[in-house]
């Protein structure tokens, strides 16, 4: 399965609480809560580009399957950290207490990130 395309933010539940707990400064949580950001997904056998566009923002993510990468988080910082295919659906990776989930169906993914209790969740579209 190749999840290669466009995906534009549909809905997403604990924005807020979330981003306080990682670090974001309100202003940006306050200035990011409402955009209905982009994802773009380019996907080669077991290799991937991930480029997420907020507003001015836009981080750029590349990664082998399995292989140890350096992602770049919400906040900008660079982290090391291993993803992981589960199933045939599902990116997983781990980095800095936060547990991240990516499950495509279909045309929509459904992006799942964890810290301690706190739950994000944010469901794209293909479009």
């Amino acid at each position: 399965m190749n999840f290669s395309g466009k995906y534009q933010l549909q809905s997403q539940e604990n924005f807020e609480p979330f981003m306080k707990a990682i670090g974001l400064p309100d202003d940006l949580i306050e200035k990011g809560k409402d955009i209905k950001g982009i994802s773009e997904v380019v996907q080669e056998g077991k290799h991937f580009k991930i480029t997420i566009t907020t507003g001015p923002r836009v981080i750029h993510n590349e990664f082998t399957l399995g292989e140890e990468c350096e992602l770049e988080t919400i906040t900008g910082e660079k982290v090391k950290a291993v993803v992981r295919m589960e199933g045939d659906n599902k990116l997983v990776t781990t980095f800095k207490g936060v547990s991240s989930v990516m499950e495509f169906n279909g045309d929509t993914i459904s992006s799942t990130l964890t810290l301690g209790d706190i739950v994000f969740k944010r469901i794209s579209k293909k479009i």
